[in-house]
């Protein structure tokens, strides 16, 4: 089935305004990624460029790369998100659950919301099953924490004519590969609705730092002109604002304090929360229950 015949085009201006509890202007939803990267595979990415421009096996340069950040820099960022009491959506690759327990159970003794993100970082045009893959991330993640998954983000929002139906078939509701809107859509599938979540493409790190080769100050100055932006549009209308983080990139000692300055930023500011993927598809199904009301309550 195309988009097109999922969703129906619907202006923004056209809608309803929902709205968000009592007090509370903007959603700030913040995501960890975090991966494993097959040493005996091609890197899903790289920072440097391979000698003589033929890529080699095993690339040992970018695997340690990565490895950096789920030795070093998820811990980084794990201490930022403590001392600020901001629990985040984990986007995770399953296989981390038998990988790097430490980085798993660290995360579920924290509160963390578990994403899933399939079961490694490979796209899911070249998994030989898509359906087994997808049902083998939310068994493995079920089994770690005893709670299906209900969010899910394919590896560089890789996905197939036929992911949706695979994903709403192995009980996930909510997706991140649909970055269309503002506000979260839902989309037919033929095992149900899914609902595809405000999840930016360019409020993301690999984006910034790796695709665009921008300074690491470039994080506060997109995020707070992001910011800046929508806070004054949640006057009348909720907003939705995510943003995403991989270990590896923004957990270095280089760029790290730039998206502690985001934080602190964003906490200090007048009708602001800090909600997690599965909080924001609960709310939007409250406030389309009554209405676009703002009656249902949040904790945080």
């Amino acid at each position: 089935m195309i988009p097109s015949r999922r969703l129906s085009y619907s202006a923004i201006v056209d809608r309803t305004p929902l709205r968000l509890p009592r007090g509370v202007r903007l959603v700030v939803w913040p995501i960890v990624n975090v991966e494993v990267w097959d040493i005996g595979r091609p890197m899903p990415r790289q920072a440097l460029p391979p000698p003589t421009g033929i890529p080699r096996l095993p690339d040992v340069p970018h695997w340690a790369w990565h490895e950096y950040g789920n030795r070093v820099g998820f811990w980084r960022l794990k201490a930022v998100l403590d001392r600020m009491k901001i629990t985040p959506s984990l986007s995770i690759n399953a296989r981390v659950c038998e990988d790097y327990p430490r980085i798993a159970q660290a995360a579920l003794d924290a509160g963390w919301e578990f994403m899933a993100h399939s079961y490694d970082q490979r796209p899911l045009h070249l998994e030989p099953n898509q359906r087994a893959t997808i049902r083998k991330a939310v068994k493995a993640i079920k089994k770690f924490t005893g709670k299906q998954p209900v969010g899910w983000l394919g590896p560089g929002f890789t996905q197939t004519l036929d992911t949706p139906e695979h994903l709403a078939e192995a009980g996930i509701q909510y997706i991140c590969d649909w970055p269309i809107d503002d506000e979260p859509v839902e989309i037919k599938t033929k095992k149900g609705p899914l609902l595809a979540l405000p999840y930016s493409i360019e409020l993301n790190d690999i984006a910034m730092m790796i695709v665009q080769h921008h300074p690491a100050r470039e994080f506060v100055t997109r995020s707070m002109d992001y910011f800046e932006r929508i806070y004054a549009e949640s006057m009348s209308r909720a907003k939705i604002m995510s943003i995403a983080v991989h270990p590896y990139i923004s957990g270095t000692p280089y760029r790290i304090k730039y998206f502690e300055e985001v934080l602190a930023t964003l906490k200090k500011k007048r009708g602001v929360v800090f909600w997690t993927g599965e909080e924001i598809m609960n709310w939007y199904r409250s406030a389309r229950a009554d209405g676009g009301g703002r009656s249902i309550r949040t904790k945080r």
